[in-house]
């Protein structure tokens, strides 16, 4: 039981399986509280194709702290590498990047960030402007 002190709004979250059924690493991707944060953003603001390059697709959309979420998508048959251009995003400078799936910080990049796509895979990163 979730006490009303504790309650989390979760409209918009959509979950098709039994959740009695659930292994810990699905059960922690459904419970990842920077993954829902994005999801629940106050702004509301959906996610628009920023870039797209044979199977490699960005994804992204402004948080209500002035961050961007961006999903970095390989729908393709083998791993590949994927980037994303502080101009296709209308971002200059130093950005810090945090892999949201990880919880995990993956340091500060200037002009684009890349990362390796697993086939049919996602990445899901915060991009914050450095200090």
């Amino acid at each position: 039981m979730v006490s009303a002190g504790s309650a989390r709004r979760l409209d918009g979250l959509i979950f098709s399986g039994d959740m009695t059924k659930l292994d810990e690493f699905t059960l922690s991707l459904l419970t990842n509280d920077e993954v829902i944060e994005v999801d629940q953003d106050p702004l509301g603001r959906q996610a628009n194709r920023v870039a797209r390059d044979g199977d490699s697709q960005v994804w992204a959309k402004d948080m209500e702290d002035g961050s961007k979420a961006v999903g970095l998508f390989n729908v393709g048959e083998i791993e590949t590498t994927v980037r994303v251009r502080w101009s296709d995003l209308g971002l200059k400078g130093r950005q810090r990047v945090r892999d949201l799936w990880r919880q995990k910080d993956l340091g500060t990049f200037e002009g684009r960030f890349e990362t390796k796509v697993p086939r049919h895979g996602a990445v899901l990163v915060r991009l914050f402007p450095a200090k």
